[in-house]
Formats: C-alpha cells, sequence, structure tokens
C-alpha cells in the first residue's frame, strides 16, 4: 500500500471496507431491513426513556449509523439511540429543566450535550486515549446499568398506571405516590400495559421464530388493545402526531453558561458511550475475528455525535441488540448500518402517520422489559459468589445511581474498583522459600520438611514495587533485618513486573544497609523491564551488579563464598 493510500484510508477508513460491498451488497442489504425493523420500537422507547419526542427517537437512529460505520472501526457495531445513553440525557438535563414544562429548552440543551460527548470522544481518539476504558471495570458497568433499567422502570410507572405524578419524582416518592393515589389508577390504561408486556416476554419465550420482533409484534397488539378498549375516549394517551420528515438542520444553541452545567454529564455520556461502544464491538470481533482499531471507533463515536447533532439527534452509542441482530443476519460491511438508515428514513417518510396511535401505555409495558433486560442476573448473581470487594463496588454502583447524580454514581463506582485495585496491589505475596529433596525451592507453606538456610533467607517476591506496595516490601525487610541469625536475603525475582522510581530509590538503599553491615541483598531472575528504572535512574550502579544472578545455582554458591 502507498504512502498516499495509507494516508487517505487514516482519514477516510471506510475505503478499507468499501471495495468488498461488490460481493457482499446482498448480505448488507437483507441485514440493513433486519435491522430497520428491530429499530422502530427501540427508537419510540428510548425517545420517551430521554425525555424527547418520540421522532427524535427516528432521527437518531437514521443519521448516527450512518457517520458511526462510514469512520468506525467495527464491522458490526450499529450505533443509535440506547437505553444507557437515555436515562443519562434525562438524568443529565432534568437537573436544570424538565420535558414536561419546557420542552424546548430541553431540547436544545440535549442538542449541546450531545456536540459536547462527540467533541470528547472525538479528542480521546485522535489523542489514542482508547486504553482508558479499561479503567472502568465490567462490574461498574454491570452495576451502573442495572441501577440505570431499574432507574428506568420506576419512571415508567407512571404511564403503567395511569397517574399524574409530580415531574422529577424519585423512586422512594414514586414507591410512596402509587399507594397514596391507588384510587386514581386507570384501569384501562395499566391492562393495556401489563398486555403489552407479557407478550412481548411469551412471544420472546415460545415463539422462536418471531422473538427478535417481539416488541414490535407487542406494540403493535397494545395499541389494537387500546383502540378497542375505548383508546383517547378512556384516557388511553398516545405519543401524538409525529412528523414525517427528514431531520432538519439547526445550529445547537451554545453558550459557556451551558458548557458549564452540562460538562459533568457530557464526560460521563461520553466515557459510558465509549465503554458501551467498544465492549459490543470486542464482543461481536471475538466471533468475527475482525482486528478493531479502539482508537479509531472512539473518533468514530466522535463525530457520530457531533454531525448528528446538527440535524436534531441526541447523544447515541452503540447498540448491543441491533449490532447483535445485525451480525447474526449476516452482516459483512458497515454498509448493512447504511442501509438500514436509509429504509428508516423511508418508513419516517410514508409511515410516520401511523405512530399517532401508539399508546403511551404501551411502550412503557415496553420500557418495562427494556429494563428488566438491563438487569443483567446472570454476572451480579456470580459476582455475589464470587468476590465481596466486587460486590461492594457492584452495590455501591446501584445505589449511588438509583438515590444519586449518575455522574457521582458512575464516579465512585470507579473510585471503588480502583481503590479495591490499589489495595490489592499494595501487598505483594511475600513468599519464603526452602530447598526440597529435589533441590527445587519451594514456598515453605506448600510441603513441609524444606531445609531452609537461617544466615540466608530466600524469598520469592510476586507483585510490582511501587509508590503504593513500597510499605508492605519495606516493613518485611525491616523485620528481617532486626533477626540477628539472618544475614543475607536471596530474592527471587521472576515475579516482580515493575519497579517504579520510588521504590529504585528505597531498594537502592536498603541494598546499601545491608551491604555495609549484614552480608547483603541479592537478585535472581529479575526482568529486565524490572530493571529498567533501576538502569536509566543510576540505581543499577548504585547497588552494584554483582548482586544480580541470572540461575538459582550460581546465586546460592555466590552467595556462599561471599559469607564464608
Amino acid at each position: 500500500m502507498s504512502n498516499r493510500s495509507a494516508t487517505l484510508q487514516k482519514v477516510f477508513p471506510f475505503l478499507e471496507w468499501l471495495p468488498m460491498t461488490k460481493k457482499t451488497w446482498k448480505d448488507d442489504l437483507i441485514a440493513g431491513i433486519t435491522g430497520t425493523i428491530i429499530v422502530i420500537p427501540q427508537a419510540v422507547a428510548f425517545a420517551m426513556i430521554a425525555g424527547m419526542p418520540p421522532v427524535y427517537g427516528f432521527y437518531v437512529a437514521m443519521l448516527t449509523p450512518i457517520i458511526a460505520a462510514l469512520w468506525g472501526s467495527s464491522y458490526h457495531l450499529i450505533s443509535g439511540p440506547t437505553t444507557t445513553s437515555s436515562i443519562v440525557v434525562y438524568g443529565t438535563i432534568t437537573k436544570f429543566v424538565h420535558p414536561e414544562t419546557d420542552l424546548e429548552t430541553y431540547i436544545s440543551l440535549a442538542l449541546v450535550l450531545t456536540t459536547m460527548t462527540g467533541f470528547i470522544k472525538l479528542f480521546m481518539g485522535l489523542l489514542k486515549m482508547g486504553k482508558l476504558v479499561n479503567f472502568v471495570s465490567n462490574t461498574v458497568v454491570i452495576g451502573f446499568t442495572a441501577g440505570a433499567g431499574i432507574l428506568i422502570a420506576f419512571k415508567q410507572l407512571k404511564h403503567v398506571f395511569g397517574l399524574k405524578m409530580p415531574q422529577g419524582s424519585e423512586i422512594v416518592e414514586i414507591l410512596m405516590y402509587i399507594p397514596e393515589h391507588w384510587s386514581e389508577i386507570n384501569w384501562y390504561v395499566f391492562v393495556t400495559a401489563v398486555s403489552t408486556l407479557l407478550i412481548a416476554i411469551l412471544i420472546k419465550k415460545y415463539i422462536k421464530v418471531l422473538k427478535r420482533f417481539n416488541m414490535l409484534i407487542a406494540m403493535l397488539a397494545g395499541s389494537i388493545l387500546a383502540l378497542i378498549l375505548g383508546g383517547d375516549s378512556v384516557g388511553i394517551e398516545t405519543v401524538g402526531q409525529i412528523p414525517s420528515h427528514l431531520p432538519p438542520f439547526s445550529v445547537p444553541q451554545f453558550s459557556w453558561e451551558r458548557i458549564q452545567l452540562l460538562m459533568p454529564g457530557a464526560f460521563i455520556l461520553a466515557l459510558l458511550g465509549l465503554v458501551e461502544a467498544v465492549s459490543i464491538a470486542r464482543a461481536i470481533a471475538l466471533y468475527s475475528n475482525q482486528r478493531l482499531n479502539v482508537n479509531q471507533e472512539f473518533i468514530g463515536q466522535g463525530l457520530s455525535n457531533i454531525i448528528p447533532s446538527f440535524f436534531n439527534c441526541y447523544a447515541s452509542s452503540g447498540s448491543f441488540t441491533r449490532s447483535g441482530v445485525n451480525f447474526q443476519a449476516g452482516a459483512k460491511t458497515p454498509l448493512s448500518a447504511i442501509f438500514a438508515s436509509f429504509f428508516l428514513m423511508l418508513v419516517l417518510l410514508f409511515l410516520a402517520n401511523y405512530a399517532a396511535y401508539l399508546p403511551k401505555a404501551a411502550m412503557g409495558g415496553i420500557i418495562l422489559l427494556v429494563g428488566y433486560n438491563l438487569v443483567d442476573i446472570i454476572h451480579i448473581k456470580h459476582i455475589f459468589k464470587t468476590s465481596k470487594k466486587e460486590l461492594i463496588v457492584l452495590m455501591i454502583t446501584i445505589i449511588g445511581t438509583l438515590f444519586f447524580a449518575l455522574e457521582m454514581a458512575l464516579l465512585a463506582g470507579i473510585l471503588a474498583s480502583l481503590y479495591f485495585y490499589l489495595e490489592r496491589t499494595s501487598k505483594p505475596n511475600i513468599a519464603v522459600m526452602g530447598l526440597n529433596e529435589d533441590n527445587k525451592y519451594i514456598n515453605l507453606i506448600r510441603e513441609e520438611n524444606l531445609k531452609e538456610d537461617l544466615n540466608c533467607k530466600i524469598i520469592r517476591i510476586d507483585g510490582s514495587l511501587y509508590f503504593g506496595s513500597i510499605e508492605t516490601v519495606a516493613e518485611y525487610f525491616h523485620k528481617a533485618y532486626k533477626e540477628n541469625e539472618v544475614k543475607s536475603i536471596l530474592v527471587m525475582s521472576a515475579g516482580i513486573n515493575f519497579i517504579d522510581f520510588g521504590a529504585a530509590e528505597w531498594l537502592a538503599t536498603e541494598v546499601q544497609k545491608w551491604k555495609n553491615t549484614r552480608g547483603g541483598i541479592y537478585f535472581q531472575g529479575m526482568k529486565v523491564v524490572s530493571q529498567d528504572v533501576l538502569r536509566k535512574g543510576g540505581f543499577f550502579n548504585q547497588i552494584g551488579s554483582d548482586v544480580f544472578f541470572a540461575d538459582m545455582e550460581t546465586a546460592v554458591d555466590e552467595i556462599k563464598k561471599r559469607c564464608e
């Protein structure tokens, strides 16, 4: 490949897969049609979760996938409206304005938030910060999505029961409101919502052929049931008329005040969106054997938020459901996402009027199912069984999501996860070794009757020596120094993966102390990468190259000679 071609592919990554479409377009076409059917109920449901009019869900679902397909990395990832991004948009903006009181301002803030989110994603990609998503552990993501699922379900109870709950009600307030206003429940609305929910569940569980379309079929059935029960005359509200036109161009209304207000939410949206998109892309890549470029995916996700925000699209990310269906339907290239968007445009132009009959109660039932599906019960059970510390991280994130600001919940989960990681790495394992009958050095606690040289203590350190762990190691050497019979220490160092500057400085001082007053400290099998800071910082010369040995036999023989 010429330098010019390589440069063009960096700027326009779709040039890599575009030639493939001559052979794969039929597969991509079928996958695109399937994706269009799947996204129709999701677009309306997610828009409602985000507090946006239903048509905005269509806008996001038709424009975002095109940009993400052209500038992303994954061949199968489909971007668009998602539950997580929708709930974060709602949670961020309702701190300042509610859609029920000032919809115009709410939408305006949502578009500004989306543009800001896109720029954060884009800059992270351009700065090659793809590895940062690894610092958000799976437990934090599971906890956040579970909390978001519960939160979404509670927020929809007003549509399920047909109650006029105060806007912005929290979970506790919702739980108290329903019993207090039991007599005000609209049972026509309730029957519509529950029937829609049950139909979606039953189709998914028992009719395998139709399970991909369970939400769409359930919404249609719920709409028919609502008409049979009396529709608007018995208080069953509909989502209203959806404009049958393509998304109009409009510049988000930026101001310094708005940027300051929305910045925390934009960071959370960006981080969660990237974690979500990259996780989905990686999961599918395991089956498709595609090599991903995470930084390019960041760029694609950034552009797919920035550009559509100028066409009335709110924040988006990778969709697990649509991406999974896209792959299973036989998609070969990102052209399938473009096909799906094109067909959705046709639906919006020619079939949007029928969406006016969609009852909010039916959507409430569907969103209850969406919320339930976000609670990953299998992985939560696994965390309960395997790790108390991970369980604490999970509960902190879930509780934070339910009762506090979403950005605080995510931050608390990340900090808790990092705390337990640092706590674990701050206590490297220090094993005292002894010689067995086969002349192999084994941890004293593993076997009985091992020979131990009391004058030369042989230990093995497993873990990195850095600012967080050096106190534990220093304390061990201090206790060993106080034992007068211990003249030398030989450290089996193959398990030391890294030494930072502070640890190297301490190590040089400690070696010098033992060399001046005892037999010394020696190292066997230390990795080259672990010696890097020692050499570059000048500590290797200070310690002396004569204390480093490659194999145990040479090390033990040499130490015995020096101690004689």
